[in-house]
């Protein structure tokens, strides 16, 4: 079988044995040869037969294993010999070689290959061939991608090492862990790709992650990965807040990037779920404490990543997601405790109108009142009078500030005449929840088919329905005969924010403009918007006009209060203080910036928060008021409640959780945290600080004796109405001399608009503040969609 000539000093006494192999085959002439060549060249043999093998590899495992392909009466045993090998634990990583006819037919040879042989020869080979052979893979033991501690590939650990270095880092005592975190990545776009592109792009894509992760030097020495694509990663030795600022790092950096994926061009948003280590201990640690309840274990903490994982992917906001117990409530909990869950809420919210007006008159009045009483009587102090002063100085500057707007707003910064670059391809994403959007939807499709781009153009409606509705086999109608339209259906979604994170991560443009489902944008809107980006910009806010002002006095009212924000207020602003704000429709991106940023679906102003956040990152955000798109206004008082109370708890939030960050921030410039402080701080004191003129008039008249007591016609309090009074005639005044032309002709709107605001309006605003203020603290945040009217399109033409 072998080649016998066998040179004198190839051979070798036992005593100088190489290394032990296991020899397999069946007894006889064949299996003899196959020994005197092992021992020639210096191995120790041991024998096998086909069957029988387990109890070799199990007791004593050689170095090597050779197998006879030949069996009595010419039968291939090769295959089964193999398949017997590495089906033991010990045989999975032994080299294995071998050698028999079969191993000079390439089919053969290709079959043995692929049931788990390491190297094979034909029956023909010299002595000193076999031996080298086997000396290279002792050299390079060839052990299977799963086996291996890490992948030759990636670099990451295999999910089983994985969970061993997660077990041996809760092994470690507690005092010396100091905190640490465990942390899974997922794909949002997975299930897609996997269907497009197979399975191997798990590998890849966690390769791919992995590679951002090494770029960003981070926190984590130790990644690996699962079959199902999730990146692991183990944080130890890092606090909580460090390990969440670092994962958040990472998710930008991903969102931001491009990456190849099997031959493809794709762009992936990271689910990041995490759990701290410190309540877990190692399998290890809970057997030697067996009378103690267990601590959960690492299999528990990597559950409870993953779950947290799950959470994170129905948001795709970049977010990490701690995890939380009642994610692993809700999964499991049935009809009853939802239906419970939602009787509470439905409570809640039903208490929460009855309580507000009661509490504010408590805390604005009452409180107060009694402050003042109380220092005047015991105190000797009249506390009142320098509330007084505070009250007017705080309504004389706010009057100043709204003229100093209106003034800069004059000096907005133009539009450039020309692009810098050529038109790209861009990219307009429609956020709908059709139930709501479905009797105005297709209108809005077609305004936007009908726009003028010399570039490519697509539009992606992104929309979530909780069941299936007509007009959406009318929206396929209209994608058949026009491809620029894309429909995107979000499984599984609730808010705006989560079909724009959905989007973000499928258009094909360099560009997004972003809508809500209402608005019609001007046939030049993309090329208008394209003059700002390719200037150096980030993001451009436009213009939003009311198309259905003739519907209600209160359309009406929110057309002129629009041409007051868009047209007077944001550009000031901008020109003022150096930045501008992105208003949740009409406004442009780049897709890049955009999918750094994302939307957060636990805003209720998801726009706002999204400005802050970009403006953080060094983000510049332009405003032109030529950029025109028209949209649908409420036209019934309640509707305009609902949407001004989102708003205004919606800036409170964002106010809460970055004003004091930005004011720290060395990234922003006096004049910019100045207008930070005037725009997140300010507006929320000042519906509070209004309402303190009652207190104080309340308190001085009880200390007058009546309030026919009191002198009315005092100079500075005449001279600080004045002011005040004289600020909202003048931000009319300029609404109407720099509003868009439609509306200018209607002279009488406006006048109508400056006298409901002095009466009506301005109170209404501050009312719906401090009630947003209210819910915030009873922790009601229920979104409340603002209705659009079947008949809003056929009312406005």
């Amino acid at each position: 079988m072998l080649t016998s000539h066998l040179s004198p000093s190839s051979s070798a006494s036992p005593s100088s044995s190489i290394g032990r192999v296991l020899a397999i085959g069946a007894p006889g002439p064949d299996r003899e040869q196959l020994t005197r060549a092992l021992e020639s060249t210096g191995y120790e043999v041991e024998h096998a037969v086909p069957g029988d093998i387990h109890p070799h590899i199990r007791q004593a495992p050689p170095d090597a294993i050779v197998a006879l392909d030949d069996g009595p009466g010419g039968r291939r045993c090769g295959g089964d010999v193999i398949t017997e090998v590495r089906s033991e634990p010990a045989g999975q990583a032994l080299p294995l070689v071998v050698v028999g006819t079969a191993a000079r037919e390439p089919a053969a040879v290709a079959d043995l290959l692929r049931r788990g042989a390491d190297d094979c020869l034909p029956s023909g080979c010299a002595p000193v061939e076999l031996s080298a052979r086997i000396a290279a893979k002792l050299h390079r033991v060839p052990v299977p991608v799963d086996q291996l501690l890490r992948d030759p590939r990636t670099g990451l650990y295999s999910g089983p090492h994985f969970m061993d270095e997660l077990d041996r880092e809760l092994r470690r005592p507690p005092a010396a862990r100091r905190g640490g975190v465990l942390a899974v990545v997922g794909v949002a776009e997975m299930p897609a790709l996997e269907k497009r592109l197979g399975p191997r792009v798990h590998r890849e894509v966690a390769e791919r992650l992995a590679q951002v992760a090494e770029r960003l030097g981070s926190v984590c020495d130790r990644l690996g990965w699962d079959d199902d694509g999730h990146l692991l990663v183990l944080m130890p030795g890092v606090d909580e807040e460090t390990a969440t600022r670092g994962l958040a790092s990472f998710a930008a950096s991903v969102a931001g990037t491009r990456f190849v994926v099997a031959d493809e061009n794709v762009r992936l948003t990271p689910a990041i779920g995490f759990t701290p280590l410190d309540a877990y201990e190692s399998s290890a640690a809970q057997a030697a404490t067996p009378t103690r309840a267990p601590a959960p274990g690492h299999e528990e903490a990597a559950l409870r990543a993953r779950e947290a994982t799950d959470e994170a992917l129905r948001h795709r906001d970049l977010r990490p997601v701690r995890w939380e117990p009642w994610m692993r409530a809700r999964a499991a909990e049935g009809p009853r405790h939802a239906r419970a869950r939602f009787g509470l809420h439905t409570v809640r919210s039903a208490l929460t109108p009855l309580l507000s007006p009661v509490l504010m008159l408590l805390l604005g009045v009452g409180v107060p009142f009694l402050l003042y009483q109380q220092a005047y009587d015991r105190l000797d102090w009249d506390v009142a009078a320098y509330a007084y002063w505070v009250v007017v100085a705080g309504l004389v500057a706010s009057a100043l500030l709204i003229v100093l707007e209106c003034l800069f707003s004059l000096d907005a910064e133009p539009r450039p005449a020309a692009p810098a670059q050529p038109y790209p391809p861009a990219s307009a994403v429609i956020a709908a929840y059709l139930p709501n959007e479905a009797a105005t939807i297709v209108d809005t499709v077609e305004s936007f088919l009908r726009l003028e781009y010399p570039g490519e153009l697509e539009i992606v409606l992104a929309y979530n329905t909780p069941h299936p509705l007509p007009v959406e086999d009318t929206l396929r109608e209209v994608a058949r005969r026009d491809p620029r339209l894309v429909l995107l259906p979000v499984a599984g979604s609730t808010s705006k924010a989560q079909n724009l994170n959905a989007a973000v991560t499928r258009v094909r443009g360099e560009f997004v403009g972003v809508f809500d489902a209402d608005h019609h944008p001007a046939p030049g809107a993309f090329r208008h918007a394209w003059d700002w980006l390719s200037h150096g910009y980030d993001v451009v806010q436009g213009h939003c006009v009311v198309r259905n002002g003739d519907s209600s006095w209160v359309a009406r009212m929110v057309a002129v209060e629009f041409e007051a924000i868009y047209a007077v207020s944001h550009p000031g602003r901008t020109r003022l203080y150096g930045f501008g704000v992105f208003g949740g429709s009409n406004g442009f991106w780049r897709t890049d910036v955009l999918a750094r940023t994302r939307m957060h679906g636990s805003m209720l102003t998801e726009d706002i928060d999204s400005t802050m956040r970009a403006l953080g990152e060094g983000a510049r955000i332009a405003m032109d008021r030529t950029l025109i798109s028209r949209e649908l206004a409420p036209t019934m008082l309640r509707p305009l409640w609902n949407q001004r109370s989102r708003w205004a708890q919606g800036w409170l939030q964002v106010s809460l959780r970055h004003l004091g960050a930005a004011l720290r921030s060395e990234r922003f410039t006096r004049r910019q945290k100045t207008g930070l402080f005037v725009l997140l701080g300010w507006r929320e004191v000042q519906p509070w600080l209004t309402l303190q003129i009652l207190p104080v008039l309340l308190h001085a008249a009880w200390r007058a004796g009546g309030a026919d007591k009191l002198d009315w016609a005092v100079p500075v309090c005449l001279m600080a109405a004045a002011v005040t009074m004289s600020a909202g005639v003048v931000q009319a005044a300029f609404a109407w001399r720099l509003a868009v032309p439609e509306l200018r002709r209607r002279k009488v709107w406006f006048w109508r608009y400056l006298l409901v605001t002095t009466v009506f309006y301005t109170h209404f605003k501050n009312l719906v503040a401090r009630q947003a203020h209210l819910k915030e603290a009873l922790g009601e945040r229920q979104w409340r969609v603002t209705p659009r009217a079947a008949t809003a399109d056929a009312e406005a033409s």
